[in-house]
């Protein structure tokens, strides 16, 4: 093992620190080629061979669990478990960690997709600088949406929705709303005001149903070839592309961006950043995400999600999700900038590490 030794808990403050220092500025790498296994006819990569290239000294293997942790950086994954931690943060792979040759390893898609963008946002290509934020509030008109005993949740994403926008205007940001009223606005319709916007990203606001589910969670679009989290299995259309998945990477750094300041705004459980296919995020041009704040059918959530004040910090989370990603991605970034001579070769070698690409079919 290198530098064996434990996490520490983190504090919710020092938590936000270090997950954001993710966004922070281009992150260091020790330089690694990278060692692809076939498993199952699909590629993956060690989490050890993740380690050395984004420098994280620390390798901690126990069982089925391996943690990869520097000072300010941690990654988490199980054998056989979509569930993956960075920072702290729940995150839901394309396609389980498998154990292979006694090394817990992530498919090649989730590499790409998913990982490297939240490492490096920095080094995101032709990330769109933004100045305009679409607020999607979801349901509305003769469509309710989700109910509890309290009220219907078209009327609670529209009060988020007008909470975030005076927070956003408030900041220098331009905001387009969907809809402004209790109206019904097709969800294709949705997507064509938010395509008319090329400065721009888009967050929709909806809140969940199903039993007595907890928590919040955020939703980007599944890349091509990934099966949605929310359909029955694999499809045809799963390797269509979509015109949203020209954003992939700009998709997951909102959404990432978006998710930890639910998490750390709300106090509410974790569910993970999942993906799916739902058509405002879908077939839109520019990067988008669907948030999910809380369970209308669970008494405690529907409560809470009742009160102005809780509205309240949701919209003040969709405002330090914009920020962050706008300081994050591309030339978005504040004092890093890259020159085309600085930028990572297609094939990684110790002085220009970067990541492999993903496979011309979208299938691994």
């Amino acid at each position: 093992m290198l530098g064996v030794r434990h996490i520490p808990v983190l504090s919710m403050a020092r938590f936000l620190v270090y997950l954001f220092a993710i966004f922070a500025a281009l992150l260091p790498s020790r330089g690694a080629d990278w060692v692809l296994y076939n498993v199952g006819g699909r590629d993956y990569v060690s989490m050890r061979n993740l380690a050395e290239f984004y420098g994280l000294d620390s390798v901690r293997q126990t069982g089925n669990e391996v943690v990869l942790s520097s000072n300010t950086r941690s990654l988490r994954a199980s054998a056989n478990s979509a569930e993956f931690f960075i920072n702290n943060l729940k995150f839901i792979l394309s396609y389980p960690a498998v154990e292979h040759n006694g090394q817990i390893c992530v498919s090649r898609m989730d590499l790409v997709k998913l990982i490297e963008p939240v490492m490096r946002p920095s080094r995101i290509k032709n990330a769109v600088p933004i100045d305009t934020v679409v607020l999607d509030a979801g349901h509305g008109g003769h469509d309710n949406g989700a109910m509890s005993i309290y009220g219907a949740e078209k009327n609670y994403t529209l009060d988020t929705v007008l909470r975030a926008r005076e927070l956003l205007m408030a900041a220098g940001y331009k905001v387009v709303l969907t809809r402004s009223g209790d109206y019904f606005v097709p969800l294709d319709d949705r997507a064509a005001i938010a395509n008319r916007y090329k400065s721009a990203i888009f967050i929709s606001i909806h809140f969940n149903h199903g039993g007595m589910g907890t928590g919040v969670e955020a939703y980007t679009l599944a890349p091509r070839g990934v099966p949605s989290m929310m359909s029955d299995g694999p499809s045809i259309s799963d390797f269509q592309e979509c015109p949203g998945n020209a954003r992939d990477a700009e998709n997951m750094a909102l959404a990432t961006a978006s998710h930890a300041a639910l998490i750390m705004k709300t106090r509410m459980f974790d569910r993970g950043l999942k993906r799916a296919r739902f058509v405002v995020i879908r077939d839109i041009k520019l990067p988008g995400v669907l948030l999910e704040g809380g369970f209308l059918s669970n008494p405690q959530d529907a409560k809470m999600i009742a009160t102005p004040i809780y509205r309240q910090t949701l919209a003040s989370a969709v405002l330090q999700a914009v920020e962050n990603y706008r300081k994050a991605v591309g030339t978005q970034s504040g004092p890093v900038v890259e020159s085309k001579k600085s930028q990572p070769e297609k094939k990684p070698s110790p002085s220009t590490p970067a990541p492999i690409d993903p496979p011309a079919t979208g299938t691994n």
